[in-house]
């Protein structure tokens, strides 16, 4: 149950298993880290693999990896936590004593979408060797972000297990003699479709390739696997020569020689290796290379791909080809009639006929010869995001002048990402040479490059006017870097860069600022058996850290089990079927709302049968018009769910007439994807009596999925319907339970998951202001319009949005209105902030155009529209602004922020191709969803005679700590240790009815019900307690208490309610640079991010000045909840790196999301955190409507996605303030080109 089965390739590190080989010759053992969802078991033919549960166990000992990620808090969900820990046991293995660049490295290919990745650096640099005192005081921030100061009560390094490597597990001793005494022989693994051959020698290699000219080559798995498991390829052989030393070779003789075989990794030591030992001159093409091998993938990908794989595959965006092509390389190659040699040139990189590699043979080597004196190599790339991401556009460039002068002699430029292959500036080059080394070149340059690199609209990836940048960007670095060069070597010849030049050859390195991270003591007069408020670790944290924590698809299976599989609707004309697909054809006269749209479900006795099942069911389409896929097609159909909902306060039409000025705008806001770590996810367990059924499933809507899915189609009573949750990482249901009488399972691949269900709604913001000249906003007109998806499903409470798109801002004259299309897209759904985020942004952008137009900073705008002292609201609900004011102005004074402001402008004027923006937001957030219905909770709980106390309650654990919360209720109120109460999950087999865990208010509601069901107990109990005030539990009997929450609700047709039961204030301030060249960017710092409880925090980690109603980061868990706070830094992706792209042609549209990989989601991993400097708390007044005074979840996390997101990832003007409009890169790009005097001239 260790290994989890995250996204199927290779992209979230889910699944990172240690393959251990060991090699004879050298009688030496190799450790690395793999993917388990891209290793073919063939491959492993003599390896030793150990996973998570092998390492330690809460029945045998915990290694001290598992032991320190649990204590350190770095663990919510679990579902990554056991790849986390492999990647770090892997590199331990390899290095007891890690540097910081190691741990980085090591991790760079695992994600994780809950902790904001803080926590888990916290446990491994405790591993590190490098002393937090000698970096203390270093100015380098890269070491304050390890070494920084964490609140020891958080956790005590002197407690953990000590790293002994003494103790590790060996290499199996069989294995190792087997290697030495057996001889070594072509190995045949035949199945029932595939045959794998494992040769030893070259000789058996060349044979297997000249007897099966069509089988792929497979070393690492790495692009013959997605290509299987994705496009549906298949090969009845495959060869497998992993094992054949000559293809591991390394020599340097002419040049450096690499075995086709090494792994990439193995390139990148040795590549380093050889850096050292050399002169600069003859290394240029070897740092070139290096430079990209340390981006790219993740360190599992990088140990299982091959140098030989990577050349021959000579995918469009490879990084490595394009340097390797102009580096002058050649293919050592193999086959039965000898030897030969070619050159990796562009006509290579196309698949020329007379170029390429021959059916029968084998790449061998590469030779990379050494560059020379007066040849420079440069490599560039840019994706979205620094690591484990692939490249956009990527390049490979090389100038070799003439002995002593700046005349070009040889002129190379490749780029990848731009075309179906690499592509060849080749005639722009041989124009070029002769010329000399200066700006008339590179402008003359710039035009032939242009002119002959051209991208249709049809480009793959598209994005073709940001391509079109960036080659011409690249070619400006390029020119930059050389230019600098030739001044390194001649000083006395060659002229000094203008200075505001400079910070183009800088790269944007993500160094982060943690400084002290602390949480507030608990009351010394607390009783020590107390928990509220003390750092307890996660209760799952172990069970998490060493796979023991059991997921639906890890339930163990039954004998026999069904498995299914789902026929998604495609509107492609052009699929072929084979002809026995079905044997029982039937007709579907329902309209196709959506690619996706479920058509019917295969059962089959196994997973693999049930796909290609799925895969065989034909399906005929009929065109019949073209589907709506944006917002702005379903306003010009007039493709709506439902009235328009439309909120009002004020007269705006004669406050029109009265303002200085009037603006209108409007601003995009694009999709997202949850990509929660576990799939969606169930187990439907037929029980044979009176049709009663068990569902096992991963949802945060148990009582959704009792009623409205399994009892409702199968007309089931529901209760006979269980529903079943111990942890979850998605929702969905089942429905052929009952036909088969069988149990079945259904676990949906990564892709199928990202096809059906839906994500962030989609915005379209059209607003009309109407402003004094002296900032005040006196009316404004919003219209929000979201994209839905072709059903309504939680789109509705999408228009709460409507209710907080005031933001923390009093508008006296306010009109704001809200549809939700409807198109052929799939149903979009709730996502962290649930409107909010959009809400906010729209507003915030308003506010920001608002301020140009003024001659004003955006904070000064902001200043004088925010409320003041108690108002109400637009739809009449008191607020107090109290808390909000002093925010603003703590978070003002704490970061410097006239300071920063004078900092920010005065970088922006020194550096032509670097910029920052400054930019502070205050923030409101309301609590709740406005409704009655939805403000409910309950809780049963069982005292045996024992003493010992079960509890269940209706909230879902999804990775926020609830249940160890619930406990740490039980615990005060009983006045009992938390190890005598047990949670066994959640099920509507004991708490009936409970509403869906989501708004920030799990431990509300149900730390409410909890406690009044442990209050009721006390009460019945009191006059035992008092005859015997030093009794046992062992009288006491089973009782149950339930509570029905807040009283909250929206009246729609009046405008008016009280729809949350509480607010959030907070301010932050985000300072953010950027490449005008690339438009890559970073958040450099975060400051003050205050978040005010009932009892004073010290977290000092970012300029965000929260109320959290009375949270729980100070009360129940303050440990996890941190790491909850931190973990909103994950969703700057919502307007920086993550996007979700549909194709535009209705046939093509059966391919469903573009962007289904893995590889291509980008959310931020542990380099793109955000820099946070400082993390405020500060006390409010008590909350009634929290079970303590210090509680309420994780409102602080809710909320901050506005904070983060508009503050963080959007572009920076000259002036150093924030633009909050639509995030082009290309356009901020090009609009920089023509707003300063460069030499291109643009097409």
């Amino acid at each position: 149950t260790g290994t989890k089965y995250g996204c199927g390739g290779g992209g979230c590190g889910a699944c990172t298993v240690m393959v251990s080989r060991y090699n004879p010759s050298t009688k030496t053992i190799r450790h690395h880290p793999v993917n388990a969802c891209l290793t073919p078991i063939c491959s492993l033919h003599g390896a030793a693999v150990t996973t998570v549960e092998g390492i330690g166990s809460t029945t045998t000992r915990l290694h001290p990896v598992q032991e320190r990620i649990a204590k350190c808090h770095g663990t919510q969900c679990g579902f990554c936590t056991p790849g986390m820990v492999m990647s770090m046991y892997t590199l331990l293995r390899n290095h007891p004593e890690p540097t910081l660049d190691q741990l980085t490295d090591a991790l760079g290919g695992n994600l994780c979408r809950c902790t904001g990745y803080r926590p888990i650096i916290d446990a491994c640099k405790t591993f590190c060797k490098v002393s937090r005192k000698e970096y203390m005081g270093c100015s380098c921030n890269f070491f304050h972000f390890f070494f920084s100061k964490t609140s020891p009560d958080l956790f005590s390094e002197e407690e953990f297990l000590p790293l002994d490597p003494t103790q590790e597990l060996i290499f199996p001793p069989e294995l190792m003699v087997r290697k030495a005494k057996q001889p070594a022989k072509t190995r045949v693994f035949c199945g029932d479709r595939l045959t794998w051959i494992s040769p030893v020698t070259l000789k058996e290699l060349v044979e297997a390739k000249f007897k099966y000219p069509q089988a792929p080559i497979v070393m690492g798995n790495t692009s013959v696997g997605p290509e299987v498991k994705f496009k549906g390829v298949f090969h009845p052989v495959i060869i497998s020569p992993d094992r054949i030393e000559e293809l591991c070779v390394v020599n340097f003789i002419s040049g450096l020689t690499l075995g086709a075989g090494l792994s990439l990794d193995q390139v990148k030591d040795i590549l380093a290796d050889v850096v050292r030992k050399l002169p600069e001159e003859k290394t240029q093409t070897y740092r070139a290379l290096l430079k990209h091998l340390r981006t790219l993938a993740g360190s599992q990908i990088r140990n299982m791909a091959s140098l030989g794989g990577h050349i021959v595959s000579r995918h469009l965006d490879s990084d490595l080809n394009p340097l390797l092509a102009v580096g002058n390389c050649t293919l050592n190659l193999l086959s039965k009639d000898g030897k030969r040699q070619i050159p990796l040139s562009e006509q290579f990189l196309r698949k020329c006929p007379d170029a390429d590699l021959k059916p029968q043979e084998v790449l061998v080597s590469v030779n990379i010869p050494c560059s020379r004196k007066w040849e420079f190599v440069s490599a560039f790339r840019q994706a979205q995001r620094q690591q484990n991401a692939l490249a956009i556009v990527n390049s490979g460039m090389r100038v070799l002048f003439r002995e002593g002068g700046d005349v070009i002699k040889e002129l190379s430029i490749l780029y990848g990402g731009v075309g179906p292959t690499t592509i060849s500036a080749k005639n722009s080059c041989q124009k070029l040479i002769g010329r000399p080394w200066n700006e008339e070149m590179l402008d003359t340059a710039c035009r032939l490059v242009l002119n002959e690199v051209t991208l249709p609209g049809s480009a793959p990836g598209g994005k073709v006017e940001f391509k079109r940048t960036l080659i011409i960007s690249f070619l400006f670095k390029f020119y930059l870097e050389v230019s600098q060069s030739l001044k390194r070597l001649d000083p006395g010849h060659y002229p000094s860069l203008a200075e505001t030049y400079e910070s183009a050859l800088e790269d944007l390195h993500l160094k982060h600022h943690w400084r002290t991270l602390t949480h507030q003591s608990v009351d010394p007069k607390q009783l020590p058996q107390d928990p509220i408020g003390r750092p307890i670790m996660h209760l799952s944290g172990i069970k998490h850290a060493t796979g023991e924590a059991i997921y639906c698809d890890d339930m163990p299976a039954a004998d026999p089990e069904l498995f299914l599989a789902f026929v998604t609707m495609s509107l492609s004309l052009l699929r072929r079927f084979s002809p026995q697909c079905l044997t029982l054809p039937c007709q579907w006269k329902a309209a196709v709302h959506c690619v996706g749209q479920l058509v019917c479900a295969v059962v089959a006795d196994s997973q693999t049968l049930a796909k290609q099942a799925a895969e065989r069911v034909k399906v005929v389409y009929q065109d019949l018009e073209p589907p709506i896929l944006t917002i702005e097609e379903a306003i010009q159909h007039k493709s709506f769910f439902g009235p328009e909902r439309k909120l009002e306060c004020g007269d705006i039409d004669e406050a029109f007439k009265m303002v200085d000025q009037i603006l209108e705008g409007e601003i995009h806001i694009g999709g997202q994807e949850h990509f929660y770590m576990e799939t969606q996810s169930m187990l439907v367990v037929p029980k044979g009596e009176d049709g009663e059924i068990d569902v096992y499933v991963s949802t945060q809507f148990p009582k959704y999925i009792q009623v409205t899915w399994v009892a409702s189609t199968l007309k089931l009573s529901v209760n006979k319907v269980m529903c079943h949750v111990r942890r979850v990482g998605g929702a969905f249901g089942g429905k052929v339970g009952k036909t088969v009488r069988e149990i079945f399972r259904c676990i949906l691949e990564r892709g199928e998951d990202m096809l059906i269900t839906g994500g962030r709604h989609p915005y379209l913001g059209k607003y009309k202001a109407g402003f004094m000249n002296d900032g005040r906003i006196l009316a404004l007109d919003l219209e929000h319009y979201c994209n839905g998806g072709h059903s309504l499903d939680e789109s509705s409470w999408v228009k709460t949005g409507l209710l907080k798109m005031d933001n923390a801002y009093k508008f006296p004259n306010l009109r704001c209105r809200g549809r939700v299309c409807k198109t052929n897209l799939p149903s979009n759904t709730a996502l962290r902030g649930f409107g909010f985020p959009q809400a906010g942004l729209i507003t915030e952008a308003c506010i920001t155009e608002v301020a140009v137009q003024c001659g004003l900073s955006p904070e000064q705008v902001r200043t004088i529209n925010m409320y003041k002292e108690i108002n109400i609201t637009h739809y009449k609900q008191e607020f107090s602004a109290k808390t909000l004011t002093e925010c603003w102005r703590e978070c003002m004074a704490k970061s410097s922020y006239s300071l920063r402001k004078t900092a920010v402008g005065k970088f922006n004027a020194e550096n032509s191709w670097k910029k920052r923006g400054l930019a502070m937001i205050p923030l409101k957030y309301p609590v709740g969803l406005g409704s009655v219905a939805m403000g409910q909770a309950a809780a049963l709980i069982h005292i045996y005679l024992d003493g010992s106390v079960l509890l269940t309650h209706g909230g879902i654990e999804m990775g926020q700590g609830v249940h160890t919360k619930m406990i740490q209720v039980v615990s005060r109120e009983l006045r009992m240790p938390m190890s005598n109460v047990h949670l066994r999950g959640t099920s509507t087999e004991t708490v009936p009815n409970a509403n869906a865990s989501g708004a920030s208010l799990v431990a509300d509601f149900n730390g409410l019900a909890v406690k009044d069901a442990c209050q009721t107990l006390l009460k019945r109990l009191e006059p035992i307690i008092n005859k015997n005030p030093h009794g046992t539990w062992k009288d006491w009997v089973r009782l149950t208490g339930s509570l029905w929450g807040y009283e909250a609700d929206m009246n729609w047709e009046k405008g008016e309610g009280h729809p949350h039961e509480y607010f959030v204030c907070g301010a932050a301030c985000s300072e953010v640079e950027i490449d005008c060249l690339t438009g890559n960017h970073k958040v450099s710092t975060t400051w003050e991010c205050l978040l005010t409880t009932c009892e004073r925090l010290k977290l000092h980690t970012c300029a965000y000045w929260m109320e959290v109603g009375c949270v729980v980061v100070s009360c129940e868990k303050p440990s996890l909840q941190l790491s909850v706070v931190l973990s909103a830094a994950l969703d700057i992706g919502m307007c920086g790196r993550t996007e979700v792209l549909y194709l535009c042609s209705p046939r093509a549209l059966g391919e469903g999301l573009e962007r289904r990989q893995p590889a291509c989601h980008h959310q931020p991993h542990v380099l793109c955190l955000l820099c946070l400097r400082s993390l405020r708390v500060s006390s409010p007044n008590r909350n009634p409507l929290t079970p303590y005074p210090q509680c309420s979840r994780h409102c602080c996390f809710q909320s901050s996605i506005v904070l983060f997101n508009p503050a963080s990832v959007l572009t920076a003007t000259i002036g150093g303030s924030f633009s909050l409009l639509p995030t082009g890169m290309a356009v901020v790009i090009r609009r920089f080109f023509q707003d300063t005097s460069c030499a291109f001239e643009q097409s």
